[in-house]
């Protein structure tokens, strides 16, 4: 089953590098995902998010207004 990795940010250099170490968990624990960029704001906030970075797996957003390690991220992967 893909997962589905959602980077919700305007597109900053921290939301960028959340994106990099998302790919990079989930590439290290061999899983089929697909990563989606949010940089609508009104799309974020439906969210609920207030502070981005954030990321949501398979809709659910498990971490916002922090830049994650892949090894951190991994965590919500498995």
């Amino acid at each position: 089953m893909t997962k589905k990795i959602q980077i919700l940010g305007t597109g900053c250099m921290k939301c960028n590098r959340l994106q990099e170490n998302a790919e990079a968990a989930a590439k290290a624990l061999g899983i089929d995902y697909e990563v989606e960029k949010v940089s609508d704001i009104d799309k974020i906030m439906s969210f609920g998010v207030m502070s981005t970075p954030a990321l949501a797996v398979d809709g659910k957003v498990v971490s916002a207004g922090k830049l994650l390690t892949a090894d951190e991220i991994k965590e919500f992967l498995k």
